[in-house]
């Protein structure tokens, strides 16, 4: 007996350690990418502020040829999420007491309840002011939380990338950046580079290509959509005869303008198609000038997996993309700092 009293004690003592730790944050975050964990109280939830929430958090993907929800939400009232998801890797608190908050503000926290992990908490007076705040402020929690997870998936390629491609790029274009590790497949043209994963399932290609900086005007959609064309009929052609990748221009093109590292990148966001055959997907490309060689140095992420959901696949591609460090900034990290605004 005394045998299994004293195991019995030290099965009490790791679990209490273990649970120590876990308040500590010493455990690893839980779920998927782009998943997040929403708790508050059930009527509020059930109420036009719950609406106004679901409406933010699974507002579409952009650029996909189906509509799919930026974020899969899961619920808990606020009674029963400490026991059920209060490790989940994103956690969206919604808190609403007319006696503590006058108006709607949000507060972000890493790591509350576990590694890796990201609370955005919203206090509001009432339900009325939180529907009118993601009114005026539109996909605002989608936004700040889909820029979370870019940078998470950044952050992971700087210990798991593709070294093949990262010498490559950094001999033939004289730029350093971070793929994903499994993007070995590559081939070389003139100003022109292509690798992939080459998957059977959920396929994964990137594209780098360079040309001269001219003026202003290359920074504009209909500018950067034709160079796009000319570069990829010669680059990327199709298994069948006179067939090759092409913008689909009949999908919305959509023409955005960033800040990377502190400096103007154009973002060009679409649907592209195989002239010539039936293959098609979503792409997102970033734009830079490089000032020290004066040319356009186009980055760009595609997706061919017609079987399946795409926006994890081109999210990781995206991610990546902001790891492309041009001369000059060779010294920074290849992931800049998360600023949440």
């Amino acid at each position: 007996m005394r045998r299994y009293a004293f195991i019995f004690s030290v099965l009490i003592i790791l679990f209490i350690l273990a649970s120590a730790c876990t308040n500590l944050g010493f455990s690893r975050a839980t779920g998927l990418p782009y998943e997040i964990a929403v708790t508050t109280k059930k009527s509020v939830w059930d109420g036009e502020a719950g609406e106004a929430i679901r409406a933010d958090l699974e507002s579409e993907v952009p650029g996909l040829p189906q509509s799919e929800p930026a974020f899969r939400i899961m619920f808990a009232t606020s009674e029963d999420f400490g026991t059920l998801l209060a490790y989940v890797r994103n956690v969206l608190i919604i808190n609403v007491d007319d006696k503590m908050y006058t108006t709607v503000n949000l507060l972000y926290e890493n790591n509350r309840w576990a590694n890796d992990q990201v609370v955005l908490t919203l206090n509001a007076p009432d339900t009325q002011s939180i529907v009118d705040y993601l009114s005026l402020h539109e996909k605002t929690i989608s936004r700040i939380f889909t820029k979370i997870e870019m940078h998470r998936t950044a952050a992971s390629f700087e210990q798991h990338f593709g070294t093949g491609v990262r010498d490559s790029l950094k001999q033939k274009f004289d730029v350093l950046m971070h793929v994903p590790y499994d993007m070995t497949y590559t081939r070389s043209g003139k100003d022109f580079f292509w690798t992939s994963n080459n998957a059977k399932t959920g396929r994964m290609d990137m594209i780098l290509y360079t040309f001269p900086y001219t003026d202003e005007q290359t920074f504009t959609g209909e500018y950067l959509i034709a160079k796009r064309d000319s570069v990829l009929k010669i680059n990327l052609p199709g298994t069948f005869p006179d067939s090759y990748m092409a913008t689909e221009t009949r999908a919305p093109v959509d023409y955005t303008s960033i800040t990377v590292r502190g400096k103007y990148c154009g973002v060009l966001r679409g649907l592209w198609k195989m002239v010539g055959d039936k293959m098609g997907g979503p792409f997102v490309s970033h734009i830079r000038l490089d000032e020290t060689n004066n040319r356009i140095v186009v980055i760009e992420g595609f997706v061919y997996a017609p079987e399946t959901e795409k926006r994890n696949y081109i999210r990781r591609l995206e991610a990546a993309l902001y790891t492309l460090r041009l001369p000059g900034e060779f010294e920074q990290p290849f992931v800049e700092p998360l600023n949440i605004k």
